[in-house]
């Protein structure tokens, strides 16, 4: 499991929350592109610039939760 956090919604306002966690879905074929998947505000996953967001490293026991909350 990876997560990042949003720093940049441009042109996603709706769908994007800046300073907000994103789980990482694997998408080879995004990842070759630049692009990252995350499911965003909509509740849907879709591809975004990497850009858009930085990694982070969370607790084991945080992760946990946050995959769990869906």
């Amino acid at each position: 499991m990876e997560f990042v956090v949003c720093i940049n919604n441009q042109n996603h306002l709706a769908s994007l929350e800046v300073r907000k966690i994103y789980q990482i879905l694997p998408d080879v074929k995004a990842t070759a592109c630049n692009m990252i998947r995350i499911v965003d505000e909509s509740g849907e996953d879709y591809l975004y610039p990497n850009r858009y967001f930085l990694p982070i490293e969370l607790p084991e026991s945080t992760k946990q939760i946050l995959t769990s909350a869906r």
